[in-house]
């Protein structure tokens, strides 16, 4: 069973005990019955905690260690979760049984993460270890070491329930009053003795979706109110987040959380926060190259293939005609062609005129005489998109941005299969390929496994009534690290279907930002229903 099968030696108001959990009547059913959460397996823990405004609170709570969420794990290190209940908030007690629970992830670039070492709240970490399609190229940009659901650069530095600058949404979940759920999970650089690869496409979703299970079956042992879930992350972690919210209950994923020993209940979520999420990855390279498109050259000074550049944005603009999505706020029919007017209406100058607004006057007036692209102008700020992408500068990735000819991208390794590292997912990349590949067809495990890990498939093609209805999507306007469509659509997707849909982007801001974690966390409140 690995970690945390059953209780061993833990601390209980101070005193060493030992525990064995007990199923009860309605338990029986393997493998549920092995996974019953043993309520008297925590730690006692005082920390000092700041929330999102910089105010300290002192945190008194219930650390209950890593336990596996499933019954046949891959290995003991990754498919494992932490909770974290709330006891006293400065000295008041709090009562957390109908709190909402966030299940904060910590996945990054696909890679694998894990709970095995947490002593305390927030701990859970990314493990990056070789990045690329076997050794090269992270997809996310995520630091070594991220703790959970944790995007970057939010305002207050370390005083913000934050480790190295990173806001860190499961102390603040804590310091409000929820209860923090933190799940390990496997990643794509996992590879058993016999040089098989165990943590690739759909491993990750898998975990995810495992966790919540655990914690929905262990409703009223686990404190908390377990139809309000919310799901955090970040990157790719935010992709999976958003593929949790979107593919609840989905009987695609079925056969794979039964091998996992997972257990039965939903794994359906109330709510989900999706920061910069890189997803729908069959259509990123097209969506990229209409984004970035103009920026010929990339960060580090190549210069991209424009002939490939125009033949992905072509495939783009077939693709987005496909999804037949109107725009938020009436906007009307979402095409390659008022696309760019449809982010700078809705998203950019919004942003930019926030932002802006928010300066004071001498402030407000250097940034614009350093900006002169902008025009302002009874307090709202216009320009063209032309002139945006100028300002943004040069773009993050080559071309193609995720699916490389030569696979070297850490998405090409997200779909490894077998003892192959990495595998090409797209028939255009495959066609081009440059490592001596001599199929001209993906391989036949290949359309099932996108569609395991694109929320679009469950919001467009199959429309899954079990999906999240409450969302909060953030992107800084700097993020090159995939096209600022893919968040767009999917706030449009969900929009279309009569969902409550919270999407801005930061201005100036870049990959993994996390500007209003306050907001967030009152947001939790409001949709969940929760009042302290």
């Amino acid at each position: 069973m690995g970690i945390g099968a059953t209780a061993g030696v833990v601390a209980a108001g101070g005193i060493a005990v030992t525990s064995q959990a007990s199923a009860s009547e309605d338990d029986s059913t393997a493998p549920s019955a092995a996974l019953v959460f043993d309520t008297d397996d925590f730690t006692e823990l005082t920390e000092t905690i700041a929330d999102a405004a910089g105010v300290d609170h002192v945190v008194t709570y219930h650390f209950y260690k890593p336990r596996n969420y499933v019954t046949a794990p891959s290995d003991d290190t990754h498919q494992s979760l932490v909770v974290s209940v709330p006891m006293t908030i400065d000295g008041k007690a709090v009562d957390a049984s109908h709190a909402p629970i966030v299940l904060a992830n910590a996945v990054g670039g696909y890679m694998p993460s894990s709970v095995a070492k947490a002593t305390g709240v927030g701990q859970a970490a990314l493990e990056m270890g070789s990045m690329g399609g076997g050794t090269g190229g992270a997809p996310s940009g995520a630091p070594s070491g991220m703790p959970s659901g944790m995007p970057s650069d939010g305002p207050g530095g370390g005083g913000t329930g934050a480790i190295n600058g990173m806001v860190n949404l499961a102390k603040l979940a804590l310091a409000a009053g929820y209860v923090a759920v933190e799940p390990g999970t496997r990643g794509r650089s996992l590879t058993a003795s016999d040089g098989t690869v165990y943590g690739t496409a759909p491993a990750v979703i898998v975990d995810l979706k495992a966790a919540v299970r655990y914690v929905r079956f262990n409703k009223n042992r686990i404190p908390g109110n377990t139809n309000r879930i919310v799901s955090t992350g970040t990157s790719a972690g935010g992709a999976t987040s958003a593929l949790l919210g979107a593919s609840g209950d989905s009987p695609l994923y079925d056969r794979y959380l039964k091998e996992a020993g997972a257990a039965h209940a939903s794994d359906a979520i109330f709510a989900t926060g999706a920061w910069c999420p890189i997803t729908d990855l069959e259509h990123a390279d097209g969506a990229y190259e209409w984004n970035w498109g103009s920026s010929l050259t990339q960060s580090t000074g190549t210069v991209v293939d424009q002939s490939v550049s125009k033949a992905l944005q072509a495939q783009f603009a077939e693709y987005q005609a496909s999804l037949k999505l109107r725009g938020l706020n009436r906007y009307g029919s979402l095409t390659a062609r008022n696309y760019d007017d449809y982010l700078l209406t809705t998203y950019m100058q919004p942003s930019a005129t926030k932002y802006l607004a928010a300066l004071p006057d001498s402030e407000r007036t250097a940034y614009l005489a350093k900006n002169t692209f902008i025009t302002w102008s009874g307090g709202k700020a216009t320009f063209t998109w032309a002139d945006y992408v100028t300002h943004v500068g040069t773009r993050k990735k080559a071309t193609p941005a995720f699916d490389a000819f030569d696979l070297s991208a850490g998405e090409n390794n997200e779909f490894g299969e077998g003892t192959v590292e990495s595998r090409h997912f797209t028939a255009y990349s495959l066609k081009n390929d440059t490592t001596g590949i001599t199929g001209r067809r993906l391989d036949s495990d290949v359309p099932e496994k996108l569609d395991l890990m694109n929320p679009m498939y469950h919001l467009v093609k199959k429309r899954n009534p079990s999906r999240s209805k409450h969302w909060w999507i953030r992107v800084g306007t700097n993020d090159s690290d995939t096209s600022h469509v893919i968040s767009a659509n999917l706030a449009a997707a969900l929009d279309n279907l009569g969902d409550d849909v919270n999407h801005s982007f930061y201005w100036d801001q870049g990959h993994a930002t996390n500007a209003d974690p306050g907001d967030f966390i009152a947001w939790v409140a409001k949709v969940t229903g929760h009042k302290k």
